[in-house]
């Protein structure tokens, strides 16, 4: 690949615990992830992104790290993890590994020096805030997990902060000394082979010097697209806690860091109240993330205005800039699910999804099992694992519910994911067995092989990969974009609804013909599209 490999490339997320078990302990490890290499290989997906495997009490599933340099013993070895990037490598697939530099676990080394008292050598490493006259908490700040995102410590009686759980205390990015480990960790992977890094909560990293408080959200004001409305934290401005223009700053230093090793690349996740506008200023080529990926596409219903609004504000804001889109990943509701709520509509919504979110400018994250089409695992309460789950249940189930085991053989125990004789960490899904990867291998109908013919297509194809878009004007539910490269260029029109819906093409695509094997539950009359619900269709010149 070219020294830019990540533009328009296809990265797919695995997530460890959830992809296949090779010790027959119920939970997914990186063993079993080099005996599936083959299957993302062979899909077309040209990089990994590895969700966290590193040692960690697990109170959020290794979003909570307390070694950043070695592997989680649940996982495997770091010998496992070398074999693993020299066996992806072979097949020619990129290695990205998730990093949490915005907060650690409270087990980790550094927080338990840092709360002994304040004058310690790390004392100075986390949030650390004095209370109210009154004892309260410094600010009015909240945490996504819900609650203050303050905890009081006795032993320095003051507070820290934590955006997430009270086991995952904030950072201080404003300590040189906590910059220049983050920047040593970044190299002890770089060294040993890494091609680049997810970076967790990247729009987290710095918060107001003054730890004023956050205003209230008021009529009119950006909807945020990273949490649920029934979280509390919707009820604010995120302005003072998150999302500062200080972060650019971190943000450059860190680019310089890691372009010391050619061909690496930062892949940032950017929340907050405009995660559209934030991501694309976030990936400015030259000097900031080389990738951001937003959540508008992450949270919707893929319905057109929240396709067109999401397309228009990154055009609109990221100048030369790459942006990477994604319709679905670990923290969400599958995409199949949230496009519709019929289980008869499921394949068109896994083709729609796909098809919609491989020919948008930029690169694309695909999530394991979208290729399968897998549906959200329908999970009871008992079965929840996740504190973000369990915390806003029942109004929120989108975490538990996408990182169920990925289904590979219909006939094996848990769907060929593990030979555990008893439970596995999640459940399989029950509708995702029929699904499994071994059923529509040899199937050329079936999503997977779907998947793998657009991937080819895609690949092979400049005006998808690295074209400019174009949004046109269109009727009804119908979204229509042109994605243009030098003298070729691409009708993209997609029917977002469960209705019958026709788009009339103009005079400007008059030479473009219909390219029948890549689209889909759509048929040309002269020069009538007619589009069935979730179908799509692409002309070409």
């Amino acid at each position: 690949m070219s020294q830019e490999w990540w533009r328009g490339c296809v990265i797919y997320q695995v997530y460890p615990r959830s992809f296949c078990d090779s010790n027959a302990d119920g939970v997914g490890d990186i063993q079993g992830l080099i005996s599936k290499l083959r299957h993302i290989a062979d899909l077309g997906a040209e990089a990994i992104w590895l969700s966290p495997f590193f040692r960690s009490p697990m109170k959020d599933f290794g979003y909570d790290v307390s070694d950043y340099r070695d592997v989680d013993p649940i996982f495997g070895t770091l010998e496992d993890f070398q074999e693993l990037i020299k066996k992806a490598h072979a097949l020619d697939l990129k290695i990205m590994i998730d990093q949490v530099w915005s907060h650690s676990s409270d087990q980790h080394i550094w927080f338990k020096e840092s709360r002994r008292s304040r004058d310690n050598d790390k004392a100075d490493w986390y949030i650390w805030a004095d209370p109210k006259a009154d004892g309260t908490a410094p600010n009015n700040w909240l945490s996504y997990f819900g609650g203050p995102a303050w905890t009081w410590d006795s032993r320095r009686e003051q507070y820290y902060l934590h955006h997430f759980l009270k086991e995952q205390p904030a950072l201080n990015l404003r300590n040189p000394d906590v910059r220049q480990e983050i920047k040593n960790i970044a190299a002890y992977w770089l060294d040993m082979g890494v091609d680049g890094f997810r970076l967790d909560v990247a729009h987290t990293y710095l918060c107001d010097a003054q730890l004023s408080d956050n205003p209230s959200r008021q009529d009119g004001d950006p909807i945020p697209t990273d949490i649920p409305l029934s979280n509390p934290m919707a009820y604010q401005r995120r302005i003072k806690s998150m999302c500062l223009d200080e972060n650019f700053e971190w943000i450059e230093e860190l680019r310089k860091h890691v372009n010391q090793w050619p061909d690496r690349c930062l892949l940032a996740e950017t929340g907050g109240d405009e995660s559209e506008k934030l991501a694309a200023t976030y990936v400015q080529t030259d000097h900031r993330f080389h990738l951001a990926y937003t959540f508008s596409l992450l949270t919707s219903s893929l319905d057109k205005t929240a396709v067109v609004d999401a397309i228009q504000t990154v055009e609109s804001h990221i100048k030369d800039g790459w942006i990477c889109w994604s319709v679905g990943n670990h923290d969400f509701k599958r995409a199949v699910s949230r496009v519709t709520s019929d289980p008869h509509k499921r394949y068109d919504a896994a083709l729609y999804s796909m098809a919609l979110g491989l020919t948008l400018r930029g690169s694309f994250c695909m999530y394991q099992g979208e290729e399968l089409g897998l549906p959200q695992a329908e999970l009871g309460f008992e079965d929840l694992v996740d504190p973000y789950d369990i915390m806003l249940y029942p109004e929120h189930v989108g975490r538990d519910g996408c990182r169920t085991p990925i289904p590979w053989h219909a006939t094996a125990p848990h769907g060929g994911f593990s030979t555990v004789s008893g439970k596995t960490w999640l459940p399989v899904g029950e509708d995702h067995v029929a699904l499994a990867a071994d059923i529509q291998e040899d199937d050329t109908a079936s999503v997977l092989s779907v998947y793998k013919r657009f991937l080819s297509w895609r690949k092979n194809c400049e005006a998808l990969r690295l074209g400019e878009i174009h949004v046109l004007g269109s009727p009804d539910d119908i979204i229509v974009y042109e994605r243009l490269h030098e003298d070729h260029s691409i009708l993209c029109v997609f029917n977002s609804s469960q209705k019958q819906q026709c788009f009339r093409k103009t005079v400007a695509f008059e030479d473009h013909k219909f390219l029948r094997e890549h689209s889909y539950n759509c048929s040309v009359e002269g020069e009538l599209l007619r589009l069935e619900p979730y179908g799509y269709c692409f002309l070409g010149n």
